[in-house]
């Protein structure tokens, strides 16, 4: 089979799935594992390089608010590669072509593929979406296998974590302007041995103000902005310092959003360990591959890298 994936998330599931032989295309942010850095890239961004957070939320609202799409589908290079299987999204407008788009292309590719979309809203329909490919790529004890695996390690941190108490948690997955973590992300704080006080489970992650976030009395404030790796996270976290610290929290980290928390799919599990870290040092490892960094006050002169 010649697998064509339009999402990075679907990309990791392929791989872990042991099918990254037979992944022929991918996006243009596909960077995990290594090897699929090295195939071709099927999306580019119509976002100008170089943007400030603030600069790209305006340009993502400006873009979607005229009826524009992020991203462009290199069409004549997925028909060459000549797919029997293109997976992508649904569920985020500004995370990856539009799936109608995808329907359109694939109609007219002479080898006809086959599309299925990905929109899990949660860690049960992102393990629920490892059955489903493997399932439809002929891997479905594989899937089945994996997905045990990682509901077992999900487990293990729930059992170590589940007697000590609950720090509060504010997730911020933007920062100029503020949006809080939803979709799956209150319910890795939970496993982890924490409670999101911010974030709506299961649904979209909403814009705020950051006076709304200021009488929620959070233990620990976690930048997780989306898309982002650590040393991103970090600047941001830096650069809106003072409004950070008007929270009140003891602690504030800056994550490796792009590897763990951003995506859906297997990597979500390692960043479930990384928040059980964070929350409980004293009952949980650190994973050891996933970059974070405890950012202290005066942020702007002195921080704590792991």
């Amino acid at each position: 089979m010649r697998i064509a994936s339009l999402v990075p998330s679907a990309t990791e599931m392929l791989f872990a799935l042991g099918l990254g032989d037979q992944v022929v295309g991918v996006t243009h942010e596909c960077d995990f594992p290594l090897a699929a850095g090295s195939l071709p890239h099927l999306t580019r961004t119509v976002l100008e390089p170089g943007l400030s957070a603030a600069e790209i939320d305006a340009a993502v609202k400006a873009t979607v608010g005229d009826g524009r799409a992020l991203y462009e589908l290199d069409e004549e290079r997925l028909a060459e590669l000549n797919p029997d299987l293109i997976v992508t999204q649904a569920v985020c407008d500004v995370c990856a072509v539009s799936y109608e788009d995808v329907l359109e292309v694939a109609s007219r590719l002479p080898s006809r593929p086959r599309v299925i979309q990905q929109d899990p809203s949660t860690l049960g329909e992102m393990l629920e979406d490892i059955v489903r490919l493997g399932e439809t790529t002929g891997v479905t004890a594989e899937a089945h296998e994996l997905r045990g695996e990682l509901e077992g390690r999900l487990a293990t941190i729930h059992a170590a974590v589940s007697d000590a108490s609950q720090p509060r948690v504010i997730a911020l997955e933007w920062l100029d302007p503020p949006y809080v973590g939803g979709h799956w992300i209150p319910e890795m704080i939970s496993i982890a041995g924490g409670e999101d006080v911010a974030g709506p489970p299961g649904l979209k992650s909403p814009e705020v103000q950051w006076g709304e976030l200021g009488g929620l009395n959070p233990d620990v404030v976690v930048a997780m902005p989306c898309g982002w790796y650590v040393e991103g996270a970090q600047a941001q976290t830096i650069e809106h310092w003072n409004r950070i610290e008007s929270l009140g929290a003891r602690q504030v980290f800056a994550v490796d959003a792009a590897s763990t928390f951003s995506r859906p799919g297997p990597r979500l599990v390692d960043g479930v360990e990384l928040l059980a870290h964070l929350l409980h040092p004293d009952l949980a490892e650190s994973p050891g591959n996933i970059g974070f960094i405890e950012v202290r006050a005066p942020a702007a002169r002195h921080s704590d890298a792991y």
